[in-house]
């Protein structure tokens, strides 16, 4: 008896070949629509497990079912009994039909025995007959013997059809007793109970979908499997069942969160000044991420979902009041009023936050476009949180401020008010040999990095990549270790069967589509699962020889899906992890360029506005393709092919399906926050006067250290991240992480500076025409500080 199997509704995509499964499911095996999860028993010593430790899995599994949400617990032991119990039935019936079928052939040897005889004796009663000149009365009793003869015949005739209709019977019998034995043998490759005794499989089948099933669901079934302990063995479970929505603040996550305050405290110099980015980004953390659970309660969230938020949150929600802080700081070493600085700060560097936070926003709010109704539910989280950071940081961060007055100062700092600050004319020009080995060397090394990224591989985390003492973990191992690699991820396959099949022509239709995936590479077992109410749609569980994330997984999945109809008129689909990877990496594959085109083009046209320049925009924007490729290349290098990943306590495999798309909506964004910041201040130099070389290193002076706190500030939020419990979140933290270190150090501050070098007046070039109908964009708010200083 094969494990029961539900679909699988998690990160499906709706309108692809796996989302059609999952519907036609729904609508027509409604109770194979939910969640589904295996715990798994295995001896401690890997000896058989003894019939007492049998016995005490079984009561288990028999008091599980009233757990909530749970539809069925599949006994192990019961379902391969029924296994054997159906081998010994078809055995018994195939000695039962040899037995019947011999019973029909003496009886249908004494009827041609006995028309024989009959035949015999119409020779003789012929023969009799034709004697001439017959006594009335030999004549009367030949006659008499003549229609006792003509009797017999209609008595052997019912007879044989008796006979007929029992072999028909018999040959029907024999044809669903083979047929069932056919389907027995195909499915001889999947166990509940491993070969050596050792391990058993206990399937629980949940009525909710994984999307809307309650973590306390989940955790009941593990605290009750853990509840009464088995001496001798040691339970796991798999990752749908074990795998919990983690915390959203974990140990990572805050000594990611110290190690920005101390580059705060270093640069502000003051505990008051560090303190006061933290405590508006939590703030703002806190209110996105609320409204994201709750916002759950309505609508169906993937567990990563309101993790994207919090990373975001607390990096731009430091950096966006770090910004504002900054500038106020300054203003009031040059002697300025407290209230009137906030006013000016808020106006000045204020305004560049809601331009960079609009670049952010539209980054990821263009992950709708996709199609992906998961990661666009992601985006629009993520863009929520950076618009509550931009809010944070123009609102409560000045009133904040407002209150702390001069003290927002050190000590020493203060003792410093007024005096003259000229960092920019300090500033010249880099050497023109300087910024052309700038951007080789910088080039030359992100290509490098890059190269890994032309072998990604992408999917869905499977327990595998589970942290190794964790229980999923474990289960995976089990399960591969005792039942074959293909048993941790099997295949749901669905078959449309013709209307109108009687019992007979149903069980030929499963046998025929049975026998057709064993036929396929890399299939170690099928059994048929169900078959719906009316005949239209069967089930089918295909164990693969490896697991879901493999290469020859993936091509069975494409195999099965090329196949012309069985027969002519049955149809099949696939579902299950293998099918999902690789509806979501085809679907994200084909929305790619539409959502290049929308982000890159809307921030383009942001970028025209603010900086009146098309080559800068334009280099800006090359400059993230090569980060995002060193960027890709690196995490390809460390979660696909292993570099450091014992440093960082990682497990090989495939890239994380939606990764790539994720990195590209938000490390735009951010990089175009560097940039804002960064390239205003070399074109208001440039406006005023200064050479366009000057001007680069007098905008670079000046945004420089900012830039830099903002960077390693980002950095050490995404790397806290990079150690969480969520294989998913470790992925997406350290992408992040290495992509803004990537963007901020080696393209912002040194490709960019190098390129605009180089460029020269040629940087700030725009047609006339376009000067003359666009805007003027005040992205720094250096109108109004020329105002206030007039």
């Amino acid at each position: 008896m094969p494990v029961q199997q539900k679909c699988w509704a998690g990160f499906f995509v709706p309108g692809t070949a796996s989302g059609a499964v999952i519907d036609a499911l729904e609508k027509q095996l409604p109770e194979f629509a939910g969640a589904s999860g295996t715990v798994v028993f295995e001896t401690t010593d890997g000896s058989a497990l003894s019939s007492e430790q049998r016995e005490q899995i079984s009561a288990l599994v028999a008091g599980g079912g009233d757990l909530p949400d749970v539809a069925d617990v599949i006994d192990p032991f019961e379902a391969e009994q029924q296994r054997a119990d159906r081998v010994q039935q078809i055995a018994d019936g195939r000695s039962q039909l040899g037995a019947g079928r011999a019973q029909l052939d003496a009886g249908q040897a004494q009827l041609d025995a006995a028309r024989a005889q009959l035949a015999a004796a119409q020779t003789q009663l012929d023969q009799a007959l034709k004697q001439p000149n017959l006594p009335a009365e030999q004549l009367s009793a030949l006659e008499t013997q003549q229609a006792q003869l003509g009797a017999g015949v209609p008595q052997l005739d019912d007879q044989q059809a008796t006979l007929d209709a029992s072999r028909a019977e018999l040959q029907l019998q024999t044809e669903k007793l083979e047929r069932g034995a056919v389907l027995l043998d195909l499915s001889e490759g999947i166990r509940v109970v491993s070969a050596d005794g050792a391990a058993a499989l206990v399937n629980v089948a949940f009525s909710e979908p994984r999307l809307k099933l309650e973590e306390t669901s989940k955790q009941a079934v593990i605290d009750y499997f853990d509840s009464e302990p088995i001496d001798g063995t040691r339970v796991s479970f798999s990752s749908d069942i074990a795998q919990s929505v983690p915390q959203l603040i974990g140990v990572g996550e805050i000594v990611g969160v110290e190690f920005a305050g101390i580059i705060l405290l270093v640069m502000l110099g003051s505990v008051v000044a560090a303190a006061l980015p933290l405590v508006t980004a939590l703030v703002g953390v806190a209110i996105a991420s609320l409204g994201a659970l709750a916002f759950s309660g309505v609508v169906p969230m993937a567990s990563v979902t309101p993790f994207l938020g919090v990373m975001l949150g607390l990096a731009v929600g430091i950096d966006y009041s770090l910004f504002v802080i900054n500038r106020h700081r300054k203003q009031l070493l040059q002697g300025a009023e407290p209230r009137e600085s906030i006013g000016l700060a808020n106006g000045t560097a204020g305004n560049a936050v809601v331009f960079a936070g609009t670049t952010v926003i539209v980054a990821l709010l263009a992950l709708n476009v996709t199609g992906v109704p998961f990661l666009g539910l992601m985006g629009t989280v993520g863009a929520v949180a950076v618009a509550v950071a931009v809010i944070i940081a123009i609102s409560l961060t000045p009133a904040i401020l407002g209150l702390l007055g001069e003290r927002v100062l050190g000590r020493r700092a203060r003792a410093r008010i007024g005096e003259e600050h000229h960092e920019d004319i300090r500033a010249k020009p880099m050497r023109t040999w300087r910024a052309v080995v700038t951007v080789l060397a910088t080039c030359a090394v992100l290509l490098i990095v890059a190269i890994p990224s032309l072998s990604m591989r992408v999917g869905l985390p499977d327990g595998s990549a589970e942290p190794v003492d964790s229980a999923s973990y474990r289960a995976f191992m089990a399960t591969e270790e005792s039942f074959g690699a293909g048993a941790t991820g099997p295949l749901l396959v669905t078959a449309t069967l013709p209307e109108g099949l009687d019992d007979a022509r149903e069980l030929e239709a499963q046998v025929t589509v049975a026998r057709t995936l064993a036929e396929q590479n890399d299939v170690v077992g099928v059994a048929p699962i169900v078959v719906s109410k009316d005949k239209r749609l069967a089930a089918f569980q295909v164990v693969p020889a490896a697991g879901p994330n493999s290469v020859s997984t993936e091509q069975l999945v494409r195999d099965i899906r090329s196949m012309p109809p069985v027969d002519g008129d049955i149809t099949l689909g696939v579902a299950g992890q293998a099918a999902i990877n690789i509806d979501i990496s085809e679907n994200l594959a084909d929305v790619l360029p539409t959502y290049l085109a929308v982000v890159v083009g809307l921030s383009l046209l942001i970028m025209i506005l603010v900086f009146r320049s098309i080559l800068v925009p334009v280099i800006a924007t090359g400059g993230f393709i090569l980060s995002l490729f060193a960027t890709y290349g690196a995490t390809v290098a460390v979660f696909q092919w292993g570099w450091f990943s014992d440093v960082l306590g990682v497990h090989t495999g495939p890239i994380l399906s939606f990764l790539p798309v994720i990195l590209v909506g938000v490390l735009f964004g951010l990089a175009m926050d560097y940039q804002l910041f960064l390239a205003p201040g070399m074109r208001e130099a440039y406006v005023h006067g200064a050479s366009a070389r000057l001007a680069v290193a007098r905008g670079f002076r000046a945004g420089r250290s900012v830039v830099t706190a903002a960077g390693l500030i980002m950095d050490s939020v995404f790397g806290g991240f990079v150690f969480s419990e969520s294989t998913m979140i470790r992925s997406i933290g350290f992408g992040l992480e290495l992509g803004v270190l990537i963007d901020a150090f080696l393209v912002r501050m040194l490709l960019m500076p190098a390129l605009m070098h180089l460029l020269g007046r040629s940087a700030w070039w725009l047609p006339r025409w376009l000067d003359r109908i666009m805007p003027n964009v005040d992205v720094e708010g250096a109108a109004l500080e020329r105002r206030h200083h007039g």
